[in-house]
Parts: structure tokens; C-alpha cells; sequence
């Protein structure tokens, strides 16, 4: 029930979905606005926005929903205020723990990979950001520079001073866009691959950029309208992944080690690895046959730096001709037995192009031993094998296996063949075209209340439960990208359908933390995960690690049954989160609703409540 006062017993009850729509607007607005941004300068302008800006509705609105089984939260209820970490904690990630990670063996990089700490190591605190943290930049300043105070590391801009990855300017860093294998710039190494790699027609979109350091390559990239995954571990180049997702370019925390990547089969466009450092040849060639099978068939594999041109470079890598020349000579015997073929090879670079489908590998002289047939999402912590993952049948010898490519952004609505194939029992063409009208209704409705989505305050955006990717192709801007998760829990698994529309994601369990660093987020969707995941585990550890990877003054939009965000919104009471509820935007009768939540701004060493009017 709406609450009584002199506006409300007099307002009509069809006058309140508008008024709610307006509260939240200028609720967002002026949270939005008062952000600290710049260059550390700790601005508020919030006094400015109230001047300009009528928001006594606020004060007069109800936002609780006006039906329903008269469920409610009791303000008199006891809150469970959650206290802040310890500053040492500023940069924990808890499943890349570097304590945790020297307890497990050295041996294939399994000491990088995810060790997630058990039950009663959970730390069940609010992680804090370092003190005079700030806004990141807007992209595309954002691709150059981050602040200091987001990601206080120095260690880079000396070990890697020569190299032009990074450098530290008074109170910013500043990313010049260099790399190991590109001392002339990211945009003039792009543009050489370009000339092999069809770059301008949008036919590549997704890449995966193995052992990424601070993501230059595919921070210039996004130019080319490409969007990589990139992927480094946790190890003494200490906040390489942290830097790339300041400025603003997808990433995660990752290696190939033991396990399989997070990804589907056929999924990206491409593969790269410039001065990975990965040793390809180890494990009878088996991080090759990994990335064979994330590539989509007639997908590229590029390799930069050693041993590539080994004759002329040895000296300077201080490796012997012997060791370097028996390197290149296993990888292009493991490129032969994957069937794929050498597209180029000029100074340090060279390029493998996938096969498009398996006919003309039928008839080489030799075969590698050929993996079990899993299911896409059969991965998350299952071993790697040295195996090669069989293409997609074909019913012509020259069909491309898995679908002919379609360009982006074409392809972002047309229907995949996974779907148009009825790979994916229960989605048909009509679901899907379905599922994208409801999430363009859905964001619409977003967008309606909070007004900064499109204007490029949310960079770094994550959907929790993707589903069919439909959210993020509602949303899709060079302003913005989404990383989306596919529970692993899901009852259908849709991630190769997401990279098939030219997005990306990745597999994840909700009950264990995220490969990411924490404040890496600017907006988190969480549609239907707490229903999702209901018995599985302990909500209050889903949404501490939301909080995590959440950066200050972030949003997060929550949508699920009424019941369910009754619950969310009495947890995160105790998490310095302000929160509103509304109804879903068909009406006051639907059971789902939408609860909009902000995270408040604070900072390590500060001692003010926990508890959320």
C-alpha cells in the first residue's frame, strides 16, 4: 500500500508508475553526478543538481510495490550490518589468492590457475577501495589513462619502462598503447595483421588474447570494432588485469594451465598470443589443441614474438639457435596435425588460419587423437587433454562447420545456427527472436529510470544469468561492452550462441568468486540469479562478491520474483548499498519486479554505518 500523507491519499493510483519512474530518474541523477572524477580532484556538484533539478518527489514516494501477497520489509527489523575488510584486502581476489596459490604445485602454471578458499575461510566483510579513489575516466580517455589512486602499482612502469606499456605521470597513468612485440604502437601491429586478417569488414569480431598484459592489443583493437577477451594470470606482473578493466577493455584473470578455458567450442573469431610466454609445445602440443578447439572453424591463431624469426632475433632473447629453432619446428608440426594452414609469416608474426571444416584434414597422412564429444559447457574444471575437439558435421563438403560468418553487426540478431540448427533443444528461431523483443522492452524500461546507461557513465557491464545474450545485444554501443556469464548451473547452455551474435562471456559458478579484480565493474544485471540459485549456496556470499567486483558508485539492477528481492533488498540493508524497488514495467500484477540498487562511496580507513535507509 501506498504510504498516507496529504499527496498521497489524493494521487491516483495509475499516477504512481510515472512518479516512481520519475523519483528513480533523478534518484540516479544525482548520485550519478555527485561521482568523484578527474584527476583525484574528489569533485561534488550534487549542491549544483539540486538547484537545477526538482527531486522532492523523492521524499513523498513509496517505492515499495502497491500488491501482492502484502509482503514488505519492517524497517524495525534488525539489519545485518556488514563490516568493512581490512585495508590490506583492497586487491583481494579470493580465488587467485597469492597466500593460497605458493600451496599448489608449480607444474603447468597450476599454482595461477582458481583456488577458491574453503567454507570457513570466506571472508564475509565489505572489500574496501584504496583511500581517494576515483571515478575511472569516460572512454576513450579511459583506454589511456587511469588514475593512480584506483590501482596504486608502480612495478610495471619499471620493469616494462622500455617497452612503452605504461607510464606514471603525476597523478595518473598513461597507457601509450606500446608492447613487447609492438614498440611502434598497438594501432601499426594491428594494421600489419589487418592485412591477412579481414578486420574492416567485421567478419572477425571476437578475439582471445592469451597472456594479455595491460590489454593494449585489444584496447586498439575495439577501432576495428573487434572486442577480445584478454587473459592473463595473477603473478608479479601484479595488476595487469586490474589495469586493463580501469581503462576500460574486457578481462579477466586467467591461464592456460591444467584446466580448460571458461569458453565454449568454436567460439572466437580469432586467437592471439604476442610474447605469451605460454610454452606451446609442452604437453604433446596441448595449449594448441586448446585453442583449436575455442576457435571457430576457419577462425585465425596469430603468434608474435619468440621463436618466430628466431635466426635473426636469438641474441637479443638470450636463447640458443638450438633450443629456439626446435621450438618453431614442434609448433608447426602441432599447426600440421591440427590441419591448420600458415597464412603469413613476416619479421616476428606469424598467422594459422583454422580449417572451415574437416573434409581436407580427412586425407592428411597424420591424424591426432580426436577428444570425446562433451557438450559446450562441459568445462569448468574439467582437465585439459591432448586432444583435438571434432568440428560440427558438415552436410556438404563446402559448407563452413558451425555456420557460414556472418559480419557484425548483422550478426548480433540474426538467428545462429546453433539455434537455426536445433542444437540447443527447446530454443527455436521464434524463442529467440522472442527473447530479444523482451529484453529491448526490459532495457527500455531500464533506461527510463536510469538515465546514465547510454551516456557512458557504465563502461564495464556485467550480466550474471545471459541466458540468449539478449540484454547485452539491447544494449550494444562502442560506449559500452558486457560480459556475460553463463551460470554453470543454467539449465541450458547458451554461451556459444552469445560469441555466435559477436559478444562475449564466460562460464562461472556464482557460489565462488569471479576471475576479476574487485571494482571492476561499473553496472551489474542480475536477472533470476538468486531464483537460480536458491538452496545452492548462501545468497549473502553472491552478493558480497557483487559488492566486490563493484566499483563505488556503481549500479546494480536486480529482476526476479517479488519474494526473492523482499530478501536481496533486506540483505544488502547492512552492504551501504540504496536501494529502490519497482514494478516490472507490464504492470503492478506481474510477480517479477526490478529492485535498482547504487553502491555508496567509501573509502579504506573510513568508519561511517553500514546501514542503508
Amino acid at each position: 500500500m501506498a504510504k498516507k500523507g496529504n499527496s498521497g491519499e489524493n494521487r491516483s493510483r495509475s499516477s504512481m508508475p510515472v512518479l516512481i519512474i520519475a523519483g528513480l530518474c533523478c534518484f540516479f541523477y544525482v548520485l550519478g553526478a555527485w561521482q568523484r572524477s578527474g584527476f583525484g580532484k574528489g569533485d561534488r556538484i550534487a549542491d549544483l543538481v539540486n538547484r537545477q533539478t526538482d527531486c522532492s518527489i523523492l521524499s513523498n514516494l513509496n517505492y515499495e510495490t502497491h500488491h501482492g501477497n502484502g509482503v514488505g520489509i519492517d524497517d524495525s527489523e534488525e539489519v545485518n550490518e556488514i563490516k568493512p575488510c581490512d585495508d590490506d584486502y583492497i586487491d583481494y581476489t579470493p580465488c587467485q589468492d597469492q597466500n593460497r596459490a605458493m600451496k599448489f604445485p608449480r607444474e603447468n602454471m597450476i599454482y595461477r590457475e582458481r583456488h577458491c578458499p574453503p567454507e570457513e575461510e570466506k571472508l564475509r566483510c565489505l572489500v574496501p577501495a584504496p583511500a581517494g579513489y576515483v571515478t575511472p575516466f569516460p572512454w576513450p580517455k579511459s583506454r589511456d589513462y587511469v588514475p593512480f589512486a584506483n590501482a596504486p602499482h608502480k612495478s610495471l612502469t619499471v620493469e616494462k619502462a622500455v617497452q612503452n606499456w605504461i607510464q606514471y605521470e603525476g597523478n595518473v597513468f598513461r597507457f601509450p598503447g606500446g608492447g613487447t612485440q609492438f614498440p611502434e604502437g598497438a594501432d601499426a601491429y594491428i594494421d600489419e595483421l589487418a592485412t591477412v586478417i579481414p578486420f574492416d569488414n567485421g567478419m572477425v569480431r571476437t578475439a582471445l588474447d592469451t597472456g594479455c598484459g595491460v590489454a593494449s592489443w585489444g584496447a586498439y583493437l575495439l577501432k576495428k570494432n573487434v572486442i577480445a577477451m584478454s587473459l592473463a594470470p595473477r603473478d608479479s606482473h601484479d595488476a595487469q588485469v586490474q589495469f586493463a578493466l580501469e581503462r576500460g577493455v574486457p578481462a579477466v584473470i586467467g591461464v592456460l594451465g591444467s584446466i580448460k578455458l571458461p569458453y565454449p567450442s568454436s567460439a572466437f573469431d580469432m586467437a592471439h598470443c604476442s610474447r605469451c610466454l605460454i610454452p606451446w609445445v609442452a604437453n604433446g602440443g596441448m595449449y594448441m589443441m586448446e585453442v583449436d578447439r575455442v576457435l571457430r572453424p576457419g577462425g585465425y591463431w596469430v603468434l608474435s614474438g619468440p621463436p618466430i624469426n628466431w635466426k635473426n632475433s636469438f641474441k637479443s632473447w638470450n636463447r640458443t639457435e638450438e633450443e629456439l629453432d626446435e621450438e618453431q619446428r614442434k609448433i608447426e608440426e602441432i599447426a600440421n596435425l591440427l590441419c591448420w594452414e600458415k597464412k603469413h609469416e613476416k619479421g616476428e608474426i606469424a598467422i594459422w588460419r583454422k580449417r572451415e571444416n574437416y573434409e581436407y584434414c580427412r586425407y592428411q597422412d597424420s591424424q591426432p587423437t580426436v577428444c570425446e564429444t562433451t557438450r559446450d559447457g562441459n568445462v569448468w574444471y574439467k582437465k585439459m587433454e591432448a586432444c583435438v575437439t571434432p568440428y560440427p558435421e558438415v552436410s556438404e563438403p563446402d559448407k563452413v562447420a558451425g555456420g557460414a560468418w556472418k559480419p557484425f553487426p548483422d550478426r548480433l540478431n540474426t538467428v545462429p545456427f546453433r539455434i537455426s540448427s536445433r542444437s540447443i533443444p527447446g530454443v527455436s528461431a521464434e524463442t529467440y527472436k522472442e527473447d530479444n523483443r523482451s529484453w529491448k522492452k526490459h532495457v527500455n524500461a531500464y533506461r527510463r529510470i536510469n538515465k546514465f546507461i547510454d551516456s557512458g557513465r557504465y563502461r564495464n557491464i556485467m550480466d550474471m544469468n545471459a541466458g540468449l545474450g539478449s540484454f547485452a545485444a539491447a544494449l550494444e554501443s562502442a560506449k559500452l561492452w558486457v560480459m556475460n556469464v553463463m551460470p554453470t548451473i543454467a539449465e541450458k547452455d547458451t554461451l556459444g550462441v552469445i560469441y555466435e551474435r559477436g559478444l562475449i562471456g564466460i562460464y562461472h559458478d556464482w557460489c565462488e568468486a569471479f576471475s576479476t579484480y574487485p571494482r571492476t565493474y561499473d553496472l551489474i544485471h542480475a536477472n533470476a540469479v538468486f531464483s537460480l540459485y536458491k538452496n545452492k549456496c548462501d545468497p549473502i556470499d553472491i552478493l558480497l562478491e557483487m559488492d566486490r567486483i563493484l566499483r563505488p558508485e556503481g549500479a546494480v539492477i536486480f529482476r526476479d520474483e517479488e519474494d526473492v528481492l523482499i530478501k536481496v533488498r533486506k540483505l544488502v540493508r547492512g552492504m551501504r548499498w540504496n536501494t529502490k524497488m519497482v514494478d516490472h514495467e507490464d504492470g503492478p500484477l506481474a510477480s517479477e519486479k526490478v529492485l535498482f540498487a547504487v553502491k555508496k562511496y567509501w573509502v579504506a580507513g573510513e568508519n561511517n554505518s553500514t546501514s542503508s535507509q
